[in-house]
């Protein structure tokens, strides 16, 4: 099964705001036309990054995808190529099984920075990175007996 899901109301409360209004409000991605591949992400908070400078942005979101599926994190054309804004990490990864993981429930999150000369404001509500859903595939030799994931942002890395 692949969904979209709010994290929950406690996850939120860390992570974002204590604001049950906002939490109940908020739109979980969706495509815009009948062809759009992305799912679009948007803001849980007022930004104005300046040039130079990064911002951590919740969404709120976490997603459930097949086993074989990685989830994609891209920045919107539009916010690149209009006003040079970018993900710090260029392109987010997100594993099946970073869903519902102890740390942070799978939350995802976008780390945007301003590569541009002018401010950019984001709003609540704005479009900020879309997601894109791909099946991949493993080699066929690959040693099973890899680690379960069990905290969040980096805790592959060991």
């Amino acid at each position: 099964m692949r969904k979209f899901e709010k994290i929950s109301f406690e996850q939120f409360k860390k992570d974002v705001a204590d604001d049950k209004i906002l939490y109940d409000s908020f739109i979980l991605p969706k495509r815009k036309t009948k062809f759009s591949a992305g799912y679009d992400f948007v803001s849980l908070k007022d930004v104005t990054l300046h040039p130079g400078e990064d911002a951590l942005i919740p969404t709120g979101v976490k997603a459930m995808i097949e086993p074989d599926d990685v989830l994609f994190i891209i920045i919107r054309s539009s916010l690149g190529f209009k006003y040079n804004i970018r993900l710090v990490n260029q392109v987010g990864v997100i594993d099946a099984d970073y869903y519902n993981n102890e740390s942070n429930e799978g939350h995802i999150l976008v780390k945007l920075k301003n590569e541009g000369n002018k401010d950019y404001k984001i709003e609540v509500g704005s479009a900020i990175a879309q997601g894109l859903i791909i099946k991949y595939n493993a080699v066929d030799d690959e040693d099973n007996n890899m680690e379960i994931r069990t905290g969040g942002i980096g805790s592959t890395d060991k």
